[in-house]
């Protein structure tokens, strides 16, 4: 027969269990849930430990609740068939990134160049580039879907308005390096190449408070001097895409046309004068084409 005490510990099991089963369920654009580190809190003093658990267990599966059902909600609003799927809790350690094969240069000690992470886990990253486009129907879109993004700004078109991009980093997302003037950059002497790359990682640190690890040459053409500039200028890695995504369609770079666990998402802050639709109809299509795949999309500075 169970005693009172084992019902409670029985209790505190079950909750624990719900948890595990909902996973990542609350995670946020950074791609970790919330409290997930820190674990339950502790008990108030003098009371049970195992009654404190099970409460604060309790109080964690109705946040998780609550969040997805928001979720629910804000696919129907935004026009997606059903909400994205939660990546799961991002790796103790880092996968190490290495270059592509193919994507070589002779240069020895470079950040390596790269289409995809390495990771079993069903995910992919998406990325922004450039910054012409300022819809804020993106930023409030993003932010209701809990979708993490990356965003790769060049300066000749942000500059106009460096606020909207500071909202955006205010809301968790990672702004990085796509140069000064979105030059071809293989082009250009090594010492232009390094003012367009060094240049921008100044306006970065000037305007966002830091220089980031991460560069995208425009086009994803670069040469040696493009990775050794970059390397001098602070940047540890070069990702470029596996897919490209667009209102009205996904371009692929891989034969079989199809997303692959760890593979990085293009796409461009454009809108209606640029191609068939605005960010928000971008983002319907390729949220579509990730969730039916069954992928979900996790934050690359988690995994970089």
């Amino acid at each position: 027969m169970r005693t009172p005490r084992s019902r409670r510990l029985g209790r505190s099991v079950g909750a624990v269990l719900v948890v595990a089963a909902l996973g990542s369920a609350c995670a946020g654009p950074s791609g970790e849930a919330d409290g997930a580190r820190k674990g339950p809190a502790k008990p108030a003093a003098g009371q049970p430990q195992e009654q404190g658990a099970a409460a604060a267990l309790d109080a964690y599966v109705e946040k998780v609740r609550k969040q997805r059902a928001a979720r629910v909600h804000a696919a129907k609003k935004w026009g997606l068939d059903r909400p994205p799927l939660d990546a799961p809790a991002p790796p103790e350690v880092k996968p190490k990134i290495t270059t592509r094969k193919g994507f070589e240069t002779d240069g020895e000690g470079l950040p390596p160049v790269f289409t995809t992470v390495p990771t079993k886990e069903k995910i992919v990253f998406l990325t922004i580039d450039d910054g012409a486009e300022k819809d804020p129907e993106l930023l409030r879109m993003m932010s209701e879907l809990q979708i993490p993004y990356s965003a790769f700004l060049s300066d000749y078109v942000v500059k106009d308005d460096y606020g909207y991009f500071e909202k955006m980093q205010a809301a968790g997302v990672s702004l990085h390096n796509h140069t000064l003037n979105h030059r071809y950059l293989p082009g250009l002497s090594y010492a232009k190449q390094k003012r367009e790359i060094c240049g921008m990682q100044d306006v970065m640190e000037d305007r966002y408070g830091k220089r980031p690890p991460l560069f995208r040459p425009p086009y994803g053409n670069y040469n040696e001097d493009t990775l050794r500039a970059a390397k001098t200028c602070g940047v540890k890695a070069v990702p470029l895409w596996a897919s490209e995504a667009f209102p009205d369609r996904m371009e692929w770079r891989e034969w079989d046309r199809d997303l692959h666990p760890g593979d990085i998402v293009l796409t461009h802050f454009r809108g209606k004068e640029d191609w068939k639709g605005s960010m928000a109809d971008m983002i319907r299509r390729v949220m579509k084409t990730i969730t039916a795949k069954g992928y979900a999309v996790a934050k690359l500075e988690d995994y970089v």
